[in-house]
């Protein structure tokens, strides 16, 4: 086993146990057990991607630059379910606000695509170009987080609201170290081995996916019984 594969197979073990752990753990209240789904769907994923990159499947070595493409697509389906179900706490499940939704996922997808374009390319310009769009369709997925969804989660008050800023604070601390992980590694500046930046990611998206999965569910736990509405009685 390379050096290179040892934090991809424990990154596997970890996401697996993790999604099954999340599930047993997380709460199976008809209100709130869709998030438990989804918070166990997420590693499960995730265990998918890495598993396949232990195995060698989809890795390429493209101008001296190894190119993870599991990472790439596991972020592009990861990202916009824990966006949904982040979104969906902050607006207390109601559907009429649901349109944040469609626009927070596209830029976040857009984000995704324009950092492995960004990982692909050669030219030092285009690769900046491509890192800064992508860092502004985060910024826009961001804006979407702590604006017009932050406002409505105030307005409606409650237990929710609290669990909605408590996640959202987790999520978003974690977030903004993956562009500068992007940064100082071997896709641009160089400044950590390749290696490193494997450990380095593993641990952003194990507390991404795993360590934020059961901190959401648990608070959605310690709310009381009934519909989300129903909890901002207890707020």
């Amino acid at each position: 086993m390379t050096p290179e594969q040892i934090p991809l197979l424990i990154g596997f073990i970890v996401m697996a146990l993790g999604s099954v752990a999340i599930f047993l753990h997380g709460d199976k209240r008809r209100e709130f057990r869709h998030h438990t789904q989804f918070h166990s769907l997420v590693p499960f994923i995730a265990a998918t991607a890495y598993l396949a990159m232990t195995l060698g499947t989809g890795v390429i070595e493209i101008g001296g630059t190894t190119i993870y493409f599991p990472r790439y697509l596991d972020w592009s389906v990861t990202t916009p379910i824990l966006l949904a179900g982040l979104i969906l706490t902050g607006l207390h499940e109601h559907p009429r606000h649901s349109t944040y939704i469609l626009p927070a996922i596209v830029l976040d997808v857009i984000m995704v695509a324009t950092g492995l374009v960004a990982a692909l390319s050669d030219d030092p310009t285009q690769k900046l170009i491509w890192f800064a769009w992508s860092c502004a369709a985060f910024a826009g997925v961001l804006y979407i987080l702590w604006k017009p969804v932050c406002d409505i989660s105030d307005e409606l008050g409650g237990g929710m609201k609290t669990v909605y800023r408590g996640n959202l604070l987790f999520l978003t601390v974690v977030w903004l170290v993956y562009p500068v992980a992007f940064a100082i590694g071997p896709e641009w500046l160089g400044i950590l081995s390749g290696t490193a930046s494997l450990w380095l990611i593993l641990v952003l998206d194990v507390t991404a996916k795993v360590v934020y999965g059961f901190v959401a569910t648990a608070r959605f736990k310690a709310l009381p019984d009934g519909s989300p509405e129903q909890t901002r009685r207890y707020g």
